[in-house]
């Protein structure tokens, strides 16, 4: 044995055989559990690292997804956008020799027409709308429509209100004036 003090309480008496052994098993019991819940408390950590890096990965992949279905959306509304554009524009001839400026995104840009659109233009009966990089005139209800899918893609020109103190409102601006 290698517990003196067992061996000293068996050969005073106060014990029996069968009493040392159990209290070793019962010892080794304790032992054991110990490390297997030592055991447990590193699989739990790994299980748990495991765990995390799963919905770590599953946040990033619901996002990516959302950035895609986001770009597949802006996609076909541009593709939209484009098909009204050009399915409702106005053709522009070469008897379309009027200059016409106008402001887009704070800069001065240029599309040719004729009298009766710049009429149309003024009255607020037609709208400008950009498509690839060039303007085209398009009904007003159709550049509502458009404006309400993209507004960068949209140039509305209406009839401006009057100002009740504007000190020149008495002096009307002539429509060929050009600048």
């Amino acid at each position: 044995m290698s517990n003196p003090f067992a061996e000293q309480f068996l050969k005073a008496g106060v014990v029996s055989k069968q009493q040392v052994q159990k209290a070793k098993q019962e010892k080794n019991k304790k032992k054991k559990q110990q490390h297997n819940n030592k055991k447990i408390k590193v699989d739990n950590t790994a299980e748990l690292k495991r765990i995390k890096a799963e919905e770590e990965k599953a946040a990033r992949d619901r996002e990516l997804n959302k950035k895609k279905q986001d770009q597949a959306k802006g996609k076909a509304l541009s593709a939209e956008i484009n098909q009204l554009i050009l399915a409702n524009k106005l053709n522009r001839d070469e008897g379309c020799d009027l200059s016409y400026n106008f402001e887009h995104q704070n800069k001065v840009k240029k599309i040719y027409i004729n009298a009766e659109m710049k009429q149309q233009l003024v009255k607020g009966k037609l709208g400008i709308a950009r498509i690839e990089g060039i303007y085209e005139l398009i009904p007003l209800d159709i550049a509502e429509k458009i404006q309400q899918r993209n507004a960068k893609r949209v140039v509305i020109l209406e009839e401006e209100v009057k100002d009740e103190n504007d000190p020149y409102a008495d002096y009307e601006v002539p429509d060929d004036l050009v600048w």
